[in-house]
């Protein structure tokens, strides 16, 4: 499995490291540490660049250097994803409700369809039919209606809450036709496979495969849509590969963080 993409790396970095103590990281120190990743010094710039122009990040001269702070819209889109991500290794008991939304767009839309896809399946929806996607999670219709609203498909939409009747498909069958399990499971044992048995030693190695663990475990949810145990299948080993993950996090992250200290330097306080 290869590593994300050098934008995701970058939120990655942003998001471990310098999103918890709100100071600003110098040009140089996100490109060195992408590149310990694999990422090219040329690629790592860009990335900054549109990270930069999309609003997430701020740039500040100090002599002639540069040094970014994230924004409150970079925030934000770390919070959230954050908190997305914590969900996975947690379980609560379903109320049996489905957030619904059923939406069909002209051709001439595609770009919105495109966006809206892809915002959906982050938020754990499937999409059973044509036009029609589902979540057991209804704590997420405020996200669902910003995600709406902002991309300007809110007359194309209609969006309800509630339980499935006696006829039409079960809610086993609602999941069998939302969302493939088994691409699922495969995902999780690749993760598994990966990750499971690494024991890195030196500081940067420790560093740069705790980013990569970090990274991997932030694109699962546009993977596994995070159903409540109810509607899993029995044995699902998908908790279990998250615990571990997690567990990985948390032994790696102290050795981790203390070798982004040394690599970022005085940062300035902006």
């Amino acid at each position: 499995m290869s590593s994300g993409s050098a934008r995701s790396l970058l939120l990655t970095l942003l998001g471990e490291f310098v999103r918890p103590g709100g100071r600003a990281v110098w040009t140089a120190t996100l490109v060195q540490a992408m590149g310990g990743i694999g990422i090219t010094e040329k690629s790592a710039r860009q990335a900054i660049a549109r990270a930069g122009a999309s609003g997430w990040i701020e740039a500040h001269r100090i002599g002639r250097e540069t040094c970014w702070v994230l924004t409150a819209r970079g925030r934000r889109i770390i919070d959230e994803g954050a908190q997305r991500v914590q969900s996975m290794s947690r379980t609560a008991p379903w109320d049996g409700r489905w957030l619904v939304v059923a939406i069909s767009l002209p051709e001439s839309h595609r770009p919105e369809r495109i966006k809206l896809y892809r915002a959906l399946s982050w938020a754990g929806f499937g999409n059973p039919m044509p036009g029609l996607w589902v979540n057991p999670h209804t704590e997420r219709e405020d996200e669902t209606h910003r995600v709406v609203e902002q991309l300007g498909l809110s007359t194309f939409t209609c969006a309800f809450a509630g339980s499935g009747l006696r006829f039409g498909l079960t809610d086993r069958q609602l999941v069998e036709k939302s969302w493939d399990l088994e691409s699922v499971a495969a995902h999780y044992d690749l993760l598994r496979e990966q990750f499971g048995k690494l024991r890195p030693r030196s500081d940067d190695s420790i560093l740069f495969t705790h980013v990569k663990l970090v990274n991997a475990w932030q694109r699962v949810p546009f993977i596994d849509p995070g159903l409540p145990a109810a509607l899993l299948p029995s044995r699902w080993r998908g908790r279990e590969v998250a615990a571990k993950l997690e567990s990985l996090r948390e032994q790696w992250s102290g050795a981790a963080h203390a070798r982004w200290d040394e690599l970022a330097g005085a940062a300035p306080v902006l």
